[in-house]
């Protein structure tokens, strides 16, 4: 089962410092982020690589992104 880390509406760093909290707490898996905007969508994936972690699947959803990230 996915982790889902729904950070639509808020604005940077906030999806990124989520991300970074459930990436701590589980270390391996899959994590579903909800972010809507181009900005927050670039950031999650970049901290998310930074942290050994690959973007596996980037949807474009009604109103934002849906990003998949796995380790």
């Amino acid at each position: 089962m996915s982790i889902i880390v729904d950070a639509g509406g808020l604005s940077c760093p906030q999806p990124v410092l989520m991300t970074l909290d459930k990436i701590k707490k589980i270390q391996k898996g899959e994590i579903l982020i909800k972010v809507d905007t181009d900005t927050s969508k670039e950031n999650v994936s970049r901290a998310a690589q930074s942290q050994g972690w690959a973007v596996a699947d980037i949807q474009e959803k009604e109103g934002g992104y849906q990003l998949t990230i796995k380790k």
